[in-house]
């Protein structure tokens, strides 16, 4: 699957950070989910979409993937891609592009399924309309 920036619709940059490589010299895979969450959730935080802390409904992970190209490693500052590849109407599925500063090669493609639920009982609900709204903004053909 060869994916370039313009297959994303949003963008965040992220710094990798020290404890980040493994002893392989590299970012360790693990790390690569963490990138995702932070992304997705200041996305969806930054636009008023979710407040997790404060909201009936919130967005929990439901699955993650990763497909791994090229390493990247600390100290590089990385351009994270969001797009919504899938809305439905409990659930949204993200394409997340991992790219180095600078670099239009994909280094990893993520992603990251986030059910919608009440905040209480953790059963799933409708995405909320606002919510939904915004993510069509960022919605990509498949």
């Amino acid at each position: 699957m060869s994916k370039t920036r313009d297959d994303f619709r949003h963008f965040e940059r992220l710094s990798t950070r020290w404890g980040d490589n493994d002893m392989y010299g590299h970012v360790n895979n693990v790390v690569y989910y963490a990138y995702f969450d932070t992304v997705v959730n200041r996305l969806l935080i930054d636009r008023a979409w979710l407040d997790p802390l404060k909201d009936d409904v919130i967005a929990v992970v439901a699955e993650t993937q990763c497909r791994f190209f090229s390493s990247v490693a600390f100290p590089q500052i990385l351009d994270i891609g969001v797009a919504v590849e899938r809305l439905g109407n409990r659930s949204v599925t993200y394409q997340l592009g991992v790219f180095v500063q600078g670099s239009h090669t994909l280094a990893a493609l993520g992603k990251f399924v986030h059910v919608y639920v009440d905040n209480h009982t953790r059963l799933p609900v409708s995405i909320p309309t606002h919510v939904k709204q915004g993510l069509t903004e960022l919605t990509v053909a498949p």
